[in-house]
């Protein structure tokens, strides 16, 4: 039984994801880089769906002057976060467990809020609510950036995407077993969207710029600023 919506329970996350997600280092790593190009001196940074805390483990080095606020609704992932982070607990706070559509921070509380891999569990109208709640937190001037599982335009798109998928977790050493597992939860445990209504979401929830600035496989990163 998990106890998130992840395949794999918080004391396993770090060792299961990288053969899992292709690239998912990078969704890291081009956040931080994107943050230090659009914002880079954030004072305070809100990272929802923060998992394990591995994305803030990376920046508090490269934002010395941020303070960090991680927010999940998984409980034992907070508690895999905040002992990661224990060193830095003067720059960390470890909010209450909350989906990011639930969060209740002041309006224009952060300069960066980011959501990695955390909103494709949520069905279309409740994804919507938890985007327009981040645009409601951040402060005017600041920036949003997420990375998702995606849905290929069309049919073969999926089959193909699917295939390659497949084919990276069977190379990282995982069963055939249980790479038919994870495939078998698109669109039945997680539900992506396409790169088109990723952006079309960030544009109607008004975001003033809305903007694709990675993607491999089946996933992407995007970035949005808010007027």
């Amino acid at each position: 039984m998990n106890d998130n919506r992840t395949a794999y329970r918080a004391e396993e996350y770090d060792g299961k994801i990288s053969a899992t997600v292709p690239h998912y280092g990078c969704f890291h790593r081009e956040t931080i880089d994107l943050v230090r190009t659009l914002r880079p001196a954030p004072a305070k940074w809100l990272d929802t769906g923060c998992g394990t805390g591995t994305l803030v483990a990376g920046a508090l080095g490269v934002f010395p002057q941020a303070s960090f606020v991680l927010a999940d609704p998984s409980p034992p992932m907070l508690a895999m976060a905040a002992a990661k982070l224990a060193g830095a607990a003067g720059r960390v706070e470890v909010a209450q467990p909350a989906a990011s559509q639930d969060l209740n921070f002041e309006d224009g509380s952060f300069d960066v809020v980011t959501a990695v891999l955390s909103h494709h569990y949520l069905d279309l109208p409740t994804r919507k609510r938890a985007t327009a709640n981040c645009l409601r937190m951040l402060k005017s001037g600041g920036v949003y950036v997420t990375f998702e599982n995606i849905r290929p335009f069309s049919e073969q798109g999926i089959r193909t995407g699917l295939d390659r998928w497949k084919g990276f977790q069977l190379r990282e050493g995982k069963s055939a077993v249980e790479v038919e597992k994870h495939l078998a939860r698109f669109g039945q445990e997680y539900f992506p969207i396409t790169i088109g209504d990723h952006l079309d979401m960030l544009r109607d929830a008004g975001f003033s710029v809305a903007e694709l600035f990675w993607a491999s496989y089946m996933q992407a990163g995007f970035w949005a600023l808010k007027a």
